[in-house]
């Protein structure tokens, strides 16, 4: 556990954790302190913040599985101690980290007697178990127990429904938030007759992100959705008679094609936009995430050289990212 005495600055805009510790493998705390910040700007920052924790982040969740000798979801099985319910609410709790886009597939089989942990399930290299320990079922007699998973990088939550069940295929409620909580509360002081706030965030996670990535990525989130109103000299759709109920998708040519005034002004607005925006292939954005190639600008600064020097990435992927981006002058 890290502890810090909190001081109040009169300097620019900063913020730090001031407090982390790691409860087990499932359960991350950090307290972080922003300041310091005009009336009324915490409360502003704060709800923004815990909204875009809670829902704007995504996460990896076992969403299906399917098994050939699972007759009916409340059923049971001879040799195994639970019933299938349970299994499936073991599998439900399984917490994944993964760099995935999509949808992937992944196993369990295993012969008994014996228990089933997390550490059985076969996994694409692109997903990581956080706690190899968790329990998902107890064999009791020597059977085979093979069944199939479907696991999903999405956010929020999802819960199952009946038209989700096919033939010995059974839908997994997912919880695909990896930010368990997270709170703010505001202390107010008064600095040389001016009145300030001190904003305090909490945030809770289950492992697959610290508090403190949670925070990064909380905060990027909240920048891919104001950045179109970046754009609003540019883009007076009302002016230009579109219809209220169509607007057009935000084009990322329209922001390239018309130069910055300056180059670090074009750079800025580079760094911002972020390559999961765009419709990429799922092959081409792993590849690119993989490079730690994230923002337009990171993609720009590398060379088509580098980018055919990343592990299947070809140059069709090269060709495809820049119709995408509309690009029209090849990379440096």
């Amino acid at each position: 556990m890290v502890q810090e005495k909190v001081i109040v600055s009169t300097r620019p805009l900063q913020w730090k954790c001031v407090e982390s510790k790691a409860d087990n493998k499932r359960l991350y705390y950090g307290r972080f302190i922003l300041a310091p910040l005009m009336r009324g700007q915490a409360d502003t920052i704060g709800i923004a913040m815990r909204r875009a924790l809670l829902g704007e982040i995504e996460g990896t969740c076992i969403t299906r599985a399917k098994s050939d000798k699972i007759p009916h979801k409340y059923s049971t099985i001879v040799g195994i101690q639970e019933s299938v319910h349970e299994i499936l609410m073991n599998l439900k709790e399984i917490v994944l980290r993964s760099n995935l886009y999509g949808t992937c597939d992944a196993s369990i089989c295993i012969k008994g007697p014996g228990y089933v942990t997390a550490q059985d399930i076969i996994l694409p290299p692109s997903v990581e178990i956080v706690d190899k320990t968790q329990h998902i079922a107890n064999l009791t007699e020597p059977i085979n127990l093979c069944i199939e998973l479907q696991i999903e990088r999405n956010r929020g939550y999802r819960i199952k429904t009946p038209n989700n069940f096919q033939n010995v295929s059974y839908p997994i409620d997912a919880i695909f938030m990896p930010v368990r909580n997270a709170n703010h509360s505001i202390h107010s002081y008064v600095n040389r007759n001016e009145k300030q706030e001190l904003l305090f965030l909490e945030i809770w996670t289950n492992g697959s992100l610290t508090p403190k990535e949670a925070l990064h990525e909380a905060s990027r989130n909240l920048i891919d959705l104001f950045i179109p109103f970046l754009n609003v000299e540019e883009e007076n759709f009302l002016e230009n008679n579109q219809p209220k109920g169509n607007l057009p998708l935000f084009n990322f040519h329209g922001r390239l094609a018309k130069p910055s005034k300056t180059k670090k002004e074009k750079e800025i607005a580079l760094k911002y936009i972020f390559i999961d925006q765009p419709e990429l292939p799922p092959k081409a954005y792993n590849c690119l995430k993989k490079y730690n190639i994230n923002t337009l600008l990171d993609l720009l600064n590398n060379s088509q050289e580098d980018l055919m020097k990343i592990q299947d990435f070809h140059k069709e992927d090269v060709k495809h990212i820049m119709d995408i981006f509309e690009i029209e002058k090849p990379f440096p």
